[in-house]
């Protein structure tokens, strides 16, 4: 299960696509009802609670913050994203709920293989403690609540799978739908610009004050602001830190047990997979190489790279390199820690199939020197006292922001803090950080800060990071006079005014040419295009020329275009797609095919979530969920 979840692109695209789905694809409105308790939610009689929620909410806006780049900071916090976070919360707990009843599981060491699998928590091929240590403190959770939430995540991929991997298209079904993508139409077009009837557009006499009056708050230039802050973080207290030789070497003595590193073995793999009907053939398999190698058993990395069904070792000779204990499937670890160096097993089954391991290295257990162990040691300690530090600072920082706000100096002083400035900003335009924080955004802008000119409350921005501003200079929001901008908006009026006028002599030049009368346009050259590959044609265009009668050719078709013009399509050919099996595909159909496999999967994972949902009741606090 666990070589299926990592290498299954299908899969993970399948859960990005769905478990963390926007809002408005599930209408959590029809289940939206007030809430009797504290709790944001509750699923099947299990509640998701409000601290629950709020971190969710901060992981989702982090990812999205990189992704929306300088964009107005309250965009983060609105009522649709707020929407979405909660409805993933929901999917997932209904997930947990199902796999619960399910009676799946995740035993420890299932659990202990999928983390010693990952890439990024190992070092030159082996699992790293450090790394890890590290992954976990960066999620701000300890060790046990860490691999608690990953547990939950592996048994909501462990029920998705069954449904994912049930969604079957047939050929015939998937060859019809590749036709209607890959059909080719020849096209040549002639497009109506809104210049070509600019010279014949007349505006009212109040059409430009009419326009200015309706759109106001379009010509507005925002208030603004320019700010001084301050930032108190744990990191600054972290490079700030020192650790004495006497303080590392008790560490290291009190840190035994952690020191010690467990015996290793280096081993190589022939694998022959099984997937039930074929059971005996594997076998059999794997017993005519098992024979080849007690014949020649330094032929093993050559019988690997040629006939081993582990992608991952077979172009190395199936070496797995270094591990320990609890780091692979039983039946194969048992097989290893039994065997001598150098020696060859007999056939060992697991749930991946059959295997024929070689060991080919132990390292007997050791402890970890203290020279070998002193860096992870000392950014452990000065993590530790950074953290102290902070916690201690970080009180007296909010309240003398609060009790002092008439300056930041006093903070500044204290904790030798570096002042900073902003350059100009806007309540609901873009803003570097760390004023992408909605919080302090909304703080800077608030009537005590803006117009009484005190700091504003120590603001967390981030994960023990707070930030407290004050006003620099203000300007107030202004409208520009009817005269300064009279020329900008009879620019707009006429562009809509000659768009119009092209859409509609372009209608009627298509009505005629579709009629059969000769009509004098200015023709592009010809092109074939396809509902896949239609480069520089709107979507709207797109469905007109494939909407079009094509019985008879040439055929015609028209779509009002982006930038007011209107384009007219005479369709000059059509080439109809063959299927041509799909070993002989191109790469873009075989991938035109694998995306329509997904959204099939996709539908079908919908539809049981809406199982799940009608299955265990869902009840939303409105209130709380709207809440700022």
């Amino acid at each position: 299960m666990f070589e299926f979840v990592r290498n299954s692109k299908r899969f993970i695209k399948i859960v990005l696509a769905i478990i963390i789905l926007p809002f408005a694809l599930w209408g959590v409105d029809s289940y939206v009802r007030t809430s009797g308790s504290g709790d944001i939610a509750t699923v099947g009689g299990t509640p998701i609670v409000m601290t629950e929620f709020q971190q969710a909410l901060r992981e989702q806006q982090e990812r999205l913050r990189p992704m929306l780049g300088n964009a107005n900071p309250e965009m983060l916090d609105s009522l649709e994203i707020r929407r979405a976070v909660l409805d993933t919360l929901i999917n997932q707990r209904l997930l947990v709920l199902n796999a619960s009843k399910s009676k799946l599981s995740i035993s420890d060491t299932q659990l202990v293989e999928f983390i010693g699998a990952v890439p990024q928590l190992q070092e030159n091929g082996k699992f790293s403690k450090e790394r890890y240590a590290e992954l976990v403190a960066s999620q701000h959770m300890s060790k046990e609540m860490f691999e608690a939430r990953l547990r939950q995540d592996l048994l909501m991929q462990q029920g998705l799978a069954a449904v994912t991997e049930a969604a079957l298209t047939g050929h015939a079904t998937t060859d019809r739908w590749l036709g209607t993508q890959l059909e080719e139409r020849e096209i040549a077009e002639a497009i109506l610009r809104p210049e070509q009837y600019a010279g014949q557009v007349k505006l009212a006499t109040d059409a430009i004050k009419n326009y200015f009056d309706a759109n106001r708050k379009e010509f507005e230039t925002p208030e603004q602001v320019r700010v001084e802050f301050v930032v108190l973080s744990q990191e600054q207290f972290a490079n700030q830190a020192t650790v004495t030789e006497d303080e590392l070497r008790k560490a290291y003595a009190v840190q035994a047990e952690r020191n010690k590193q467990p015996e290793t073995r280096r081993a190589s793999h022939i694998l022959i997979t099984t997937s039930g009907a074929d059971a005996k053939a594997a076998q059999a398999k794997a017993e005519e190489l098992l024979a080849q190698l007690k014949k020649s058993p330094g032929d093993f990395a050559k019988l690997a790279s040629q006939h081993s069904q582990d992608p991952g070792s077979a172009a190395r000779g199936g070496d797995l390199d270094w591990f320990s204990r609890g780091m692979m499937v039983k039946p194969f670890e048992d097989a290893v820690f039994d065997l001598k160096e150098n020696q060859i097993s007999d056939l060992v089954r697991s749930d991946f199939g059959f295997h024929i391991i070689k060991l080919t290295g132990v390292r007997a257990e050791r402890v970890q020197s203290f020279e070998e162990a002193r860096s992870a040691i000392a950014a452990e300690l000065k993590r530790q006292m950074a953290a102290r530090k902070y916690t201690e600072a970080a009180e007296s920082f909010i309240n003398m922001v609060y009790e002092q706000s008439d300056s930041l100096k006093p903070v500044i002083e204290k904790f030798k803090l570096d002042p900073q400035q902003s350059d100009w900003f806007t309540r609901t335009g873009a803003a570097m950080p760390p004023f992408t924080s909605a919080k302090l955004m909304a703080a800077v802008f608030s009537d005590d800060v803006l117009k009484n000119k005190r700091n504003s409350e120590a603001i967390e921005v981030g994960p023990n990071t707070l930030v407290s501003a004050r006003i620099i200079e203000h300007r107030p929001a202004a409208l520009p006079s009817l005269e300064s901008l009279q020329p900008t908006i009879e620019k707009v009026l006429v562009r809509q005014e000659a768009g119009l006028l092209a859409a509609k002599d372009g209608a009627d030049k298509l009505s005629r040419l579709q009629k059969g009368e000769n009509i004098s346009l200015s023709w592009s050259a010809a092109r074939s295009v396809a509902r896949a590959n239609a480069p520089q044609m709107s979507p709207a265009a797109i469905r007109a020329v494939f909407r079009a009668d094509v019985a008879k050719l040439p055929a015609y078709a028209g779509a009002e275009i982006p930038g007011g013009a209107y384009a007219i399509y005479r369709i000059g050919a059509v080439k109809k797609y063959a299927a041509s099996g799909v070993g002989g595909e191109a790469p873009a159909v075989r991938t035109l095919r694998q995306n329509y496999e997904q959204t099939l999967a996709e539908q079908e994972l919908m539809a049981w979530i809406d199982v799940l949902r009608a299955r265990h009741e869902v009840t939303i606090n409105k209130t709380l969920l709207e809440a700022r």
